[in-house]
């Protein structure tokens, strides 16, 4: 199978993993930060969430293509599937790789006092870049303008963890 191919045939997989992975890993940072609790908290939330979330999510991507894979063959439509497996898989991959990017800064902030000062506004920037970067992947295999495609996903992910750090922000001020 072409590379072209693998991009068209596992895009939905990919850009649900690396957006939902990058939303959710980002809101927990986001969320932790709002409430004004310690890195260390960002990192322990971050990762189980990371590896947690990710997982749920290839397990029910696995679920519902081995559920519809099954109905086909009950019905004996010819339509082919894709292999629940490799759905799994990409999505997996797809949440933790990119998902990972929020937290880098506060993985890296003991090398560096500039990042150690900066922690949450250079874990912004890169979840910033790594939904432009996800949307113009998607928008290039669909033939889509990028420019758009990579705007669109950024507003939704911004939304998501403007509402993360405002609940954790509020929360701190009631505890």
């Amino acid at each position: 199978m072409n590379k072209k191919r693998t991009e068209r045939k596992y895009l939905a997989e990919f850009v649900y993993g690396a957006t939902d992975g990058t939303i959710t890993t980002f809101a927990v940072v986001a969320g932790v930060v709002g409430a004004s609790l310690s890195s260390t908290i960002v990192l322990i939330m971050g990762f189980a969430n990371l590896f947690a979330d990710g997982f749920s999510m290839a397990v029910s991507n696995y679920l519902s293509s081995k559920s519809q894979s099954d109905l086909n063959k009950i019905h004996n439509n010819k339509h082919r599937t894709k292999n629940p497996r490799k759905t799994a898989l990409a999505t997996f991959s797809a949440f933790v790789i990119i998902g990972l990017i929020p937290l880098l800064p506060f993985v890296f902030a003991n090398f560096s006092d500039f990042i150690n000062n900066n922690k949450f506004l250079l874990s912004t920037v890169l979840t910033g870049i790594a939904f432009l970067i996800i949307g113009a992947f998607k928008g290039k295999v669909i033939g889509k303008h990028w420019i758009k495609s990579s705007l669109q996903t950024l507003v939704i992910g911004s939304i998501a963890a403007l509402i993360a750090y405002s609940v954790g922000f509020f929360l701190r001020s009631i505890a």
